[in-house]
């Protein structure tokens, strides 16, 4: 209990300090949110309550009596319903459809893609900011891999914000199925069916539904079950892509370590496939070193370069306490769940360290917090509402930017 009085206390004092600061040092409207206070209900508030009502009475005894497969499906939908219902609180097109499309998101840059060669071999050179042909502000601060996935789904005839965030919302519920099955893996099955629920109720869904971070979430998730699964290339070639998603997403190469360790054979076959996938983007025109280096130098052309880094250092662990809920602080902290979560917060830590994470974690750390909800405490039905009434709160009370 200390350590959820702990978590509530620094939630407590993130939120008092951000509004002493102001704006101007935060630039956050919520802080240690990057939202606006917004009260408000909408279509997706009865769904979302019913939802979260049927996993709380019967989420935990679902999970442990259905058969394996069963029970991941069953999370699978649960996870699906539980974001797209919590993004329609903020209606069809500010909530879903069109959370992709305004002039800061990837699919303002995708009909401007007429030959993939070419964005590839000229992806860095518009990274930096204040020239012409700059890239909008998620497609400079990501690697191309992000913008490719919209290309991609263009290109096949989905093109649209409904679909690309139809698209994020589907990979991103594969955590409800990935992280579970990790858990299986290394842990044991009932720790695994104990943690179900509370990964397909995970209050991160906010922020899933819909922003891109949350499809990174789902794939990198999915990469480290197939390292757990012993299925190393395969792990490797995903993960390995998944740095071409986001520059941050190479720290999930911590909790890859943990979950290989020590089999030096896996490890390198996963480094290999990894290294495959650099190699490809390398042939094709993009190193991803000189897009990182840019990178950095863009970030600090914004208002990262404002940003308070002496409050954000400490604040950006509240906003991932949002994200992952207070459930995993009222947990036993032991056993091999507490290593893939230990290594998760490791990862956290070293971004938060490096400055180039000042606010909006709680979305960009999505594929790192839902890590932590392998910590799964006794008393699984109350803290099961705990973590839902976190996210509706957020969700209702306040409007995300992303």
């Amino acid at each position: 209990m200390l350590r959820v009085l702990a978590a509530v206390a620094l939630v407590a004092s993130a939120a008092v300090v951000g509004v002493l600061l102001g704006g101007e040092r935060t630039f956050a409207g919520a802080p240690p949110l990057f939202a606006g206070w917004f009260p408000h209900v909408g279509i997706g508030t009865p769904l979302a309550v019913l939802v979260a009502l049927l996993v709380v009475v019967w989420g935990p005894g679902l999970a442990g009596r259905l058969p394996w497969r069963a029970a991941l499906g069953a999370g699978y939908a649960t996870a699906v319903a539980w974001i797209f219902s919590l993004a329609l609180v903020d209606g069809w097109d500010r909530g879903f459809s069109g959370r992709l499309t305004t002039s800061d998101e990837y699919l303002h840059e995708v009909p401007g893609v007429t030959d993939v060669g070419v964005m590839l071999r000229e992806f860095s050179s518009r990274i930096l900011d204040f020239q012409p042909d700059s890239w909008t502000v998620h497609v400079s601060g990501h690697p191309p891999g992000a913008l490719l996935v919209f290309v991609g789904l263009d290109r096949v005839g989905l093109s649209g914000g409904a679909w690309a965030a139809a698209l994020v919302v589907l990979v991103g519920a594969l955590t409800a199925v990935a992280v579970p099955v990790t858990v299986r893996a290394l842990v044991s099955e009932e720790h695994a069916r104990a943690v179900l629920p509370f990964v397909a109720l995970f209050p991160g869904a906010v922020w899933i539904g819909v922003s891109a971070d949350g499809l990174f979430a789902g794939v990198t998730a999915c990469g480290i079950a197939l390292l757990a699964t012993r299925r190393a290339l395969a792990g490797g070639v995903v993960l390995g892509f998944s740095v071409f998603l986001s520059y941050g997403l190479v720290l999930i190469g911590v909790l890859a370590l943990v979950v290989l360790w020590p089999d030096w054979r896996r490890i390198g076959v996963a480094v290999l496939g990894a290294v495959g996938v650099v190699a490809v983007f390398a042939a094709l025109g993009f190193w991803w070193l000189d897009g990182y280096h840019l990178v950095v130098e863009r970030y600090y052309q914004g208002i990262a370069s404002s940003r308070s880094y002496g409050y954000w250092v400490w604040a950006n662990l509240a906003a991932a306490v949002f994200a992952c809920g207070f459930a995993p602080f009222a947990a036993r902290w032991r056993g091999p769940a507490l290593t893939l979560a230990a290594a998760a917060a490791v990862a956290i830590l070293v971004a938060d360290v490096s400055g180039l994470s000042k606010a909006e974690v709680e979305r960009i750390w999505l594929p790192f917090t839902v890590w932590l909800v392998v910590l799964v405490p006794d008393r699984r039905r109350p803290w099961l509402a705990a973590q839902a009434v976190t996210a509706l709160a957020v969700n209702h009370l306040l409007l995300t930017n992303w």
